[in-house]
């Protein structure tokens, strides 16, 4: 498969690019700036997240009602990127989450409780440098467990 480049940029100014354009995403998130997201999602992006209530909506109004979703339900979260890789039109990003779930999400009654929690997100961008489509996986089980919802594992031998 051959990568469509614009001109004059090699591949490693475009993934350096990438990672950066990527990074606003967690950055937006935690300036509550959404906006942010009209400059950087494609209008037809499309987002993978399994546990994305939205992912019928594509586009950066998807991303807006994801982030204003947890936004609601942990005020106070904060995005911290870990870690990126970029190959091609890809970018990687480790990240973590933190927050208080002050209110409620998804049909469930606001906790009080604080929650750390760690994922994924695997970027693809279009030529034009926007993000065109997403894949992320986090830990759902440990922020329910967390949270109380769902109880914590408990050893094999207990």
């Amino acid at each position: 498969m051959e990568v469509m480049r614009p001109e004059g940029k090699d591949g490693n100014d475009m993934s350096e690019q990438n990672k950066a354009t990527a990074r606003r995403v967690f950055g937006a998130w935690n300036s509550r700036d959404l906006d942010v997201f009209d400059e950087i999602v494609a209008p037809d992006a499309i987002d993978h997240d399994p546990q994305n209530p939205h992912s019928e909506i594509h586009g950066p109004n998807a991303l807006k009602r994801q982030a204003e979703m947890y936004i609601a339900a942990f005020s106070d979260t904060r995005m911290l990127v870990n870690e990126q890789i970029a190959e091609g039109d890809f970018v990687v990003t480790r990240w973590t989450a933190s927050g208080t779930n002050d209110g409620p999400m998804m049909g469930m009654p606001a906790t009080g409780k604080p929650v750390v929690i760690q994922g994924m997100t695997i970027t693809r961008f279009q030529t034009d440098g926007k993000i065109g489509e997403s894949w992320a996986n986090w830990d759902t089980l440990g922020m329910l467990q967390q949270l109380g919802v769902i109880p914590a594992a408990q050893s094999a031998s207990a």
